[in-house]
C-alpha cells in the first residue's frame, strides 16, 4: 500500500467563507475549503459558528479545533489550492 507523505502544518489562518490558509513546513501556502465538510458531515457542525471556526490550530500534519474536529492530513494537503510554493 502506498502512503502519502504530508508535511507538518506550521501556521493556519481562517479566511472568509470557511476557508483555511495553511502554511506547511515545506513553505507552501495553500487554501483549503471547509464548506463541504461543514455542510455535509455532522462531526463538523460546530464549525458553522464562525467564532469557534476561528479557533483552529496547527497540529502536526493537520489542523485541529478544541473539541477534536480535524481534517485528514492527506485531504488537507492534496485537496488544497496552492497559492505559493
Amino acid at each position: 500500500m502506498d502512503r502519502y507523505i504530508t508535511p507538518d502544518v506550521i501556521k493556519v489562518k481562517t479566511l472568509d467563507d470557511y476557508l483555511l490558509e495553511v502554511t506547511f513546513a515545506t513553505k507552501e501556502i495553500k487554501i483549503f475549503d471547509m464548506k463541504n465538510l461543514i455542510n455535509n458531515i455532522e462531526f463538523y457542525k460546530r464549525l458553522k459558528n464562525k467564532d469557534y471556526f476561528k479557533k483552529v490550530k496547527p497540529y502536526n500534519e493537520t489542523v485541529i479545533w478544541e473539541n477534536g474536529e480535524d481534517v485528514c492530513p492527506e485531504e488537507l494537503y492534496y485537496k488544497s489550492k496552492t497559492i505559493r510554493k
